[in-house]
């Protein structure tokens, strides 16, 4: 089952995708409020749905092109208070992406940089057995829903930034329960999008590498098939496509479980607070950046990965301003 959130106007509504059209929901202007009624109601999403669904529709290759009064709204969002959706993710999980990470930190070739001692730490305990808990994977701060773009809107290379470039990955989104308890409502298709020639000069600069504009797929997933998806990646400059490349995401091609993942992801209190929306990237290894391509003003990304949905596209935008050699502040007097 795929949704959809779209809005024309002031106006919210959820789609169920049904190819080539989308059927509105009935009294439902966002996923949040359909999953909150869902853990109200004790009932499954996909019941909900079903019992929501009017059968109005909408075509929906205007909507996607961009052609409609309607417009894509992110896969999941916090529609009251976007501060309330933490984006978040976890690296090393793929077992290709400790070598990208090896080549762009290492010094020597002998020496064994300290991603590739946290990748081999995951591959030996990154799979506990059930009731057992696993080494935790490497994880990063991303941003609040502020951050986050939606399907054809841009995403910055900021002023202060030394590169931009995607991260093709499968994210998956989640509700805090009012009893604390973390529920996965589904996954989309997602880029993470991160300055990797900030991150090549040293390791330590990944936190703030991070710090950047994401996007996610036009739909969200509910209880999706996660044990190897194929991921098409795509960079068209100027009308052509410059890089392509595929790799295959989830449990079968990853150190980590899922179970693992989301343990060590929602073990902390603060990130158990009731009515919060968790937004989680689960990692990548294929990298236009690795193949020596450095994204443009104008070029576009496109994530698509099979089953979910339609492809996500993004350009890039380079900052045209330049940051001021000091952000001061300033004293409340």
């Amino acid at each position: 089952m795929r949704l959809i959130q779209i809005k024309k106007g002031k106006i919210r509504r959820v789609a169920l995708v049904e190819e080539p059209y989308l059927r509105l929901l009935d009294g439902c202007s966002s996923i949040y409020a359909l999953a909150n009624v869902a853990l109200s109601a004790n009932m499954l999403l996909t019941d909900l749905v079903r019992q929501r669904d009017r059968h109005e529709q909408l075509e929906y290759d205007p909507i996607y092109n961009g052609r409609s009064e309607w417009r894509i709204l992110p896969a999941i969002d916090h529609p009251e208070e976007p501060a309330r959706c933490l984006v978040s993710g976890t690296g090393l999980t793929h077992l290709g992406s400790a070598q990208n990470r090896q080549s762009m930190h290492e010094e020597r070739p002998e020496d064994l940089t300290d991603s590739m001692k946290m990748f081999r730490w995951g591959v030996e305990g990154g799979r506990p057995s059930a009731g057992r808990t696993g080494t935790p994977p490497e994880w990063f701060y991303k941003g609040t829903g502020t951050t986050v773009r939606v399907h054809g809107e841009s995403l910055d290379i900021p002023s202060h930034a030394e590169d931009g470039g995607e991260e093709a990955e499968i994210a998956g989104v989640y509700v805090i329960a009012p009893d604390g308890q973390p529920c996965r409502i589904g996954m989309t298709a997602g880029n993470e999008f991160s300055d990797h020639q900030f991150e090549k000069k040293n390791y330590l600069n990944l936190a703030g590498s991070k710090l950047r504009t994401c996007a996610l797929g036009p739909e969200l997933v509910v209880d999706p098939d996660f044990q190897s998806v194929q991921v098409a990646i795509k960079i068209e400059r100027n009308g052509h496509t410059l890089w392509s490349k595929t790799f295959r995401s989830g449990e079968r091609e990853m150190c980590h479980s899922l179970r693992n993942i989301e343990h060590h992801h929602f073990k902390y209190q603060a990130h158990r607070r009731p009515g919060d929306v968790h937004v989680h990237f689960f990692g990548t290894d294929c990298l236009s950046f690795s193949d020596g391509i450095r994204l443009q003003e104008g070029d576009v990304m496109q994530v698509a990965p099979e089953g979910f949905g339609r492809p996500l596209r993004n350009p890039v935008r380079v900052a045209r301003t330049t940051t001021a050699p000091l952000i001061e502040v300033l004293p409340l007097r």
